[in-house]
């Protein structure tokens, strides 16, 4: 290119905002609001995307001008020093459909810009040229990739299949860019010049490029935080019982590897440092910065830190919206003035963040007491309770890695956390105290994948839905291998088993101690929880340390033993040292997972703790707990997730036949318009009420999915229904369809297995007398079989939420559901089915012959997708479902659909914080 030749080929201006469906959020400028986007950046930091507007021509022209030679040359294919302003004109006035130009800002400027033109062909263009230039200074932060797959989302939404692009053969960064993006590329060569063109529909392999990436650039931003190399206290206090003196005090105690630069406006030092009147003062960079200071002065604070470039702010002072109020848009305005600068947020409201490696030694709490170093992650949301749990966490020996209380979560979250133990080598358990899911999807996504290497614990609390709370996170957790407890004290049961043993190979359980009483306890809640417990082993009382350890010894060499629970109760005047020593001695082999509860002895924790040359416990320590129930509880816990862990990585359930564009031009044909004055959603997507879609539309779509809905038609006079029962063939059923006769208990809206024209004719009337419907429904009489009933809604705090269960009043009352996230995997489909207490009628019960499991998950899994791949759907009912021996056969469907205010929540969706 030339400086008299720009990206796009010249032509008469046109109104450059004329799509309907574009909100504002830049002035008078209209745009799709929902491209807007902060991102990071290779490094950690954030960036801000979004259209351009004409407004920005300015800082175009400055931007073009602090671009190297080089950089301007490998761009524009020559000098183009300077930008004239018909291009710029251009580039700042597009129309956001054909031609697309997005920005990525930080502090106010820009220090990047892609964008992409349709190429024009017979018809609508579904190619488009793409470029894109980074400012000299941001080369090598990834942002080339991050403008691509940003642009390719915004292509995707206008129809657009490919891109393309001119690139000198010497500007090989550029060719690199759309590789590490995880396209396939086609090049061909003219000259000097190479011709790029690549896909840029949503593949396995281009998502898995993104996720990489995103795990990448999350961990280095929470790595940021975790292993700062300096560190300011803002609101250091010498006053004992002020939160900057806490955090200060915490900071020195925990003997900081770096520089630690407490600042206060008015002292000299504090608690003996040397202080600084503000942050722009202290001479040395700043990596994290601690601020404890109302937060009604944070603006000033923001602006000094915003100026000194501190790469994270953990804010512990409360006051934003856990005060509710200008709390929420105090805290709003944090978040949006530390992003728009590039840096991540802990809290604000946060107990702060602990780092026991030897090389950071990082204690940025408010906690009196942390625990020391070990090989667990912990993240806890709330603030009070997380100094509750690093003291039970100390009490009980569980040794830590690193802790990241959020407090608010405005920015930090546990997704992000779970992204740095992914690339981090020393935490090897995950603890979780979750409140709330801010990205229910992304965090199914980060921990079946973390999961499958290190076991995830979790406690959720949160809401007042207690039922619905409950089945949507059991759903999420069980979805992606996370072991779910109650309570903090089952959590820790859980982190001291997952910290020092192996997992179990198997379900069989040897229980031996010198305590019937003991023994007995352990069995039958081994046995509860899904455990095959042998009849216990009882050495009696008096047993020596030599015949504990020989009983021990024993079952570790039988190949019918997965697991071992010891229990002991120390005789009068028999210290337990010896039989301690014995029992730890054989869990240092690591054969099988042993447990263990000794009782009447308060330092026996310390007996059976396996240490290094540092104190720190190691694999081998045997977990002991204050009842046996618990420790069969444990190893419950660990058969579970080992069975979860050793089953094969399963795909996405794609069944064949499915017409998915059909299914969604038939919903947005069917959605009633928007009213006039609806206001689009916090991410700038039109939002309506849903609607019950017709039972004919129903079955339209589920047919357009593969699923053939038992023949029916619909009669409104008695000479209908007798006309479609012959075209239907007898037996037929007539039934009411209205919503409060469809699924009735007590069968008062409908007549089955009618042979004959006047049975048709006399239950029309008695129906139509009955319910004072005036159409009703001729159905053809399935096969006889057991009803099942698959649902499906979008739960708002977990994500796509699909069910199944037997049909009928029983099932519905005692609550008996099994639930699984979407999009569901073909593992899942077959799980799902046999989940609930009542899944044994389906393999046959009482002489029964079992139902066709095969055909049944078949419609599951196409109910799946269409509830997935058709994000308008709201929900779905569709039962009775009849199973039976050679088949699954739908009676009866019920769809709501809305305007969806989740179309891009898909997994191809552009990343962003």
């Amino acid at each position: 290119m030339t400086d008299e030749t720009p990206l796009y080929p010249s032509g008469p201006a046109t109104d450059p905002f004329p799509a309907p469906g574009l909100h504002s959020n830049a002035g008078p400028y209209e745009f799709p609001v929902h491209w807007v986007a902060d991102v990071l950046a290779s490094d950690g930091g954030v960036v801000h995307l979004r259209p351009v507007v004409p407004d920005d021509a300015d800082a175009m022209v400055e931007f073009h001008a602090g671009l190297s030679e080089r950089t301007r040359y490998l761009r524009y294919f020559g000098p183009y020093p300077v930008m004239p302003p018909r291009d710029v004109a251009r580039m700042t006035t597009v129309d956001h459909e054909q031609r697309v130009c997005l920005l990525a800002i930080l502090g106010g400027k820009v220090i990047a810009v892609g964008l992409y033109e349709g190429l024009a062909d017979a018809g609508k263009p579904t190619s488009a040229e793409v470029a894109f230039v980074v400012a000299d200074e941001h080369q090598g932060r990834g942002l080339g990739p991050i403008l691509l797959e940003h642009l390719a989302g915004a292509a995707a939404e206008n129809g657009f299949h490919r891109f393309e692009a001119e690139v000198l053969a010497e500007n090989r960064y550029m060719v690199g860019v759309f590789k590490a993006a995880g396209y396939e590329l086609r090049r061909s060569f003219d000259g000097s010049v190479v011709h790029v063109e690549f896909g840029i529909d949503p593949t396995e392999a281009l998502v898995a490029v993104r996720n990489a990436r995103e795990l990448a650039s999350e961990a280095r931003s929470v790595s940021n935080a975790l292993r700062p190399t300096s560190i300011a206290v803002i609101g250091a206090s010498a006053t004992p019982g002020k939160v900057g003196h806490a955090v200060l005090r915490n900071i020195i105690a925990g003997d900081f590897a770096g520089p630690v630069y407490p600042v206060h406006p008015e002292r000299r030092s504090v608690a003996g440092i040397r202080a600084y009147e503000s942050v722009r003062d202290i001479p040395d960079q700043v990596d994290l910065a601690v601020v404890a200071v109302p937060a009604d002065n944070m603006d000033q604070v923001l602006d000094d830190c915003l100026a000194k470039d501190v790469r994270t702010l953990l804010v512990v002072s409360s006051g934003f919206s856990d005060a509710g109020g200008r709390g929420k848009e105090s805290e709003q305005r944090l978040l949006s003035a530390v992003r728009s600068h590039g840096m991540r947020l802990i809290g604000p409201n946060a107990l702060g963040v602990v780092n026991t490696d030897r090389e950071v030694r990082l204690n940025a709490t408010l906690a009196p007491v942390v625990p020391g170093r070990g090989n667990v992650g912990f993240f806890c949301q709330s603030g009070a309770l997380g100094i509750a749990i690093l003291d039970t966490a100390a009490k009980r020996g569980v040794g830590l890695t690193t802790f990241v209380s959020a407090g608010n979560r405005a920015d930090v979250s546990g997704n992000d956390v779970l992204q740095y133990w992914d690339t981090d080598d020393s935490t090897e358990v995950v603890l979780l105290y979750l409140e709330s899911f801010g990205n229910p999807r992304k965090f199914g996504r980060i921990a079946r994948r973390l999961a499958r290497q290190k076991p995830i614990v979790a406690v959720h609390r949160g809401g007042i839905d207690v039922d619905r709370r409950r089945r949507g996170s059991e759903a999420l957790f069980e979805n992606s291998g996370v072991v779910q407890v109650d309570s903090i004290p089952e959590l820790f049961d859980c982190a001291t088993f997952f910290s020092y043993q192996p997992l179990p190979a198997g379900p069989r359980v040897a229980v031996i101690g010198n305590s019937t009483a003991l023994g007995i306890l352990a069995t039958h809640t081994g046995i509860r929880e899904g455990l095959d417990v042998a009849q216990p082993v009882d050495l009696g009382a008096a047993a020596t340390p030599e015949e504990f350890g020989a009983a021990i010894d024993a079952a570790l060499a039988d190949d019918a033993v997965d697991a071992i629970i010891a229990v002991f109760v120390p005789p009068v005047e028999a210290p337990p040292e010896a039989h301690a020593a014995v029992l730890l001695e054989a869990s240092r082999k690591l054969i099988k997972p042993i447990v263990s509860t000794f009782l009447a002895f308060d330092g026996v924790t310390e007996l059976l703790a396996a240490t290094d040359e540092d104190g720190v416990r190691v694999r081998g320590s045997v977990p002991s707990y204050p009842e046996p129930e618990r420790a069969a509880r444990v190893l419950a816990h660990g058969w579970r997730y080992a069975q979860w862990r050793a089953r094969p990585v399963s795909d996405t359930a794609r069944p064949e036949g499915t017409d998915v564009e059909t299914a969604r031009t038939r919903v947005r044909e069917w959605l009633p318009p928007l009213e006039s004055d609806g206001a689009p959603d916090a991410a700038g997507r039109a939002a309506g009420g849903p609607v019950t879609l017709t039972f004919e539309r129903s079955a339209e779509l589920l047919r357009l999915y593969g699923i053939d809905v038992v023949p029916f038609e619909v009669a409104s006079s008695v000479d209908d229904a007798v006309a479609a029962a012959e075209r239907l063939g007898y037996p037929v059923a007539v039934k009411a369809m209205g919503e409060r006769w469809r699924l009735r208990a007590d069968l008062a809206a409908v007549r089955l297995d009618l042979a004959g024209p006047q049975a048709v004719a006399d239950a029309f009337r008695e129906l139509t007398d009955a319910t004072g419907e005036t159409t009703l429904h001729v159905q053809r009489m399935a096969h006889k079989g057991i009803g099942c009933a698959v649902g499906y809604e979008n739960d708002r705090r977990i994500g796509p939420l699909l069910s199944f269960g037997l049909s009928g009043a029983v099932p519905e009352l005692l609550g008996d559901r099994a639930y699984r996230l979407l999009p569901l995997t073909d593992a899942a489909a077959q799980d799902l089915i046999t989940a609930t207490r009542s899944a044994p009628l389906l393999d046959g019960f009482a002489g029964e012959a079992g139902v066709d499991r095969a055909a049944l998950t078949e419609v599951v899994t196409r109910i799946a997708a269409l509830a997935y791949e058709v994000p308008e759907i709201a929900s779905i009912d569709c039962q009775p479902i009849l199973a039976t021996t050679d088949g699954a056969s739908v009676l009866s469907t019920v769809i709501r659909i809305g305007h969806a205010d989740d179309v891009l929540a898909q997994q191809a969706e552009p990343r962003r914080l």
